[in-house]
């Protein structure tokens, strides 16, 4: 029990290197516009590349390692990690740092995929959703707290003490992985074509797209929640930013607390989200721009969900592609970044056309498309595939 709960927190705090050097940058672009001689548009191209390229990698890159020693490649991915955030310490060009960004991106879906593989094989079929909640908090973890150390090392210092902070996290992780995971050898590896034949499966489809709709419905709105805490509700920013790491800290709760759910009660976890986020959005448009202590309450529980959506969002994929693990968490990688994308674009959409208070109309309308979509996955799911899915019972 020693050994498995020590195997979990590695993996936790894995994923957290990984996310800490994909998501701590967004603090810190700022200061890269300014040290690299570049505006801040290009800066953010050190964010958007490196999403692009975990969208591109996802489906690919952990089906292609799904047969070697998943120790040897989480080392290999941790060793990636650190060679090119301690590279970028040095980075006197701003195309080399780009370079160094995208590199390891393609490697980011392999490591996070082979995570959730390893936490759910540890543990008995019924306690598997609660060994993956745990590796999603260390993917909420590296989303929240990164973001503000790397901003205090990059005001305090420079650029590049950032820098040797991810490479910092990434390199110890390495170590810790080399000293305490076990040899984790693929006993019996699938075939590259029979892990890519889930594709055949229309529920796998479908909850690519619900997945889809699902990231969509949290991100699309909440990727603008800064400009509308500061234009709609006019809050200041000291406020604003007190209020967004509450939500991110929220994050935390919410995937230990998704992890319970999905443990106990998955099909009913599944059902209600889409709806209690509907609800959420409908408070929001009403009165969350007005009344202060509502808007506080609305971003508590849209932090906890948005805590829960990531955890639901793997749980889907692993259910109606169970015997390809290592793919599904690749593809579910892959649908939750285009979710993100998706859902940024359609929230943009309403804002342009009807203004900022409008931006929850994305995520309502991607919520109700996951509502119908969850619905039609559960029931496909239960007749085509995977009796062991514990959908519905």
């Amino acid at each position: 029990m020693k050994r498995q709960q020590l195997l979990l927190l590695i993996l936790a705090f894995g994923v957290f290197s990984i996310l800490n050097t994909e998501m701590g940058i967004i603090g810190i672009l700022p200061m890269a516009a300014e040290m690299y001689q570049v505006d801040i548009v290009q800066a953010g191209m050190l964010v958007s590349l490196f999403a692009l390229g975990v969208a591109i990698a996802g489906p690919t890159m952990p089906l292609l390692f799904s047969r070697f020693n998943r120790k040897h490649v989480m080392l290999l991915v941790l060793g990636v990690f650190t060679i090119c955030n301690a590279l970028a310490v040095v980075a006197s060009d701003f195309q080399l740092l780009l370079v160094l960004r995208v590199v390891p991106a393609f490697f980011h879906p392999v490591y996070c995929a082979l995570a959730f593989s390893v936490a759910a094989a540890s543990v008995a079929p019924e306690d598997a959703p609660r060994a993956v909640a745990r590796i999603n908090m260390g993917v909420a973890a590296g989303m929240v707290v990164g973001v503000p150390i790397s901003n205090v090392l990059a005001a305090t210092f420079d650029f590049s003490m950032a820098m040797v902070f991810f490479a910092g996290v990434t390199g110890l992780m390495f170590l810790l992985t080399m000293a305490f995971v076990p040899d984790l050898p693929v006993t019996q590896p699938m075939r590259y074509g029979a892990q890519l034949s889930v594709l055949k499966r229309p529920p796998v489809w479908l909850a690519i797209v619900a997945v889809i709709c699902l990231n969509g419905s949290i991100f699309g709105v909440y990727n603008y929640l800064a400009d509308y805490l500061q234009k709609v509700a006019a809050l200041p920013g000291e406020l604003i930013a007190a209020l967004l790491l509450v939500y991110g800290l929220l994050n935390i709760c919410g995937s230990y607390l998704g992890g319970n759910l999905l443990a106990r009660c998955p099909s009913t976890t599944v059902r209600l989200f889409p709806l209690c986020t509907i609800a959420l959005y409908c408070l929001l448009f009403v009165g969350g721009g007005k009344l202060l202590p509502l808007l506080a309450a609305l971003i508590v529980a849209w932090g906890i969900l948005g805590g829960i959506n990531a955890n639901i969002n793997q749980y889907l994929l692993a259910c109606v592609a169970s015997d390809a693990p290592d793919f599904s968490n690749g593809l579910f990688l892959t649908a939750a970044n285009l979710g993100c994308m998706a859902g940024t674009m359609i929230s943009g959409f309403f804002i342009r056309s009807l203004g900022l208070p409008f931006v929850v109309c994305g995520g309502l309308l991607l919520a109700a498309a996951a509502l119908l979509l969850t619905k039609f996955v559960h029931c496909r799911a239960d007749e085509q595939q995977a009796t062991d899915c514990p959908i519905g019972s």
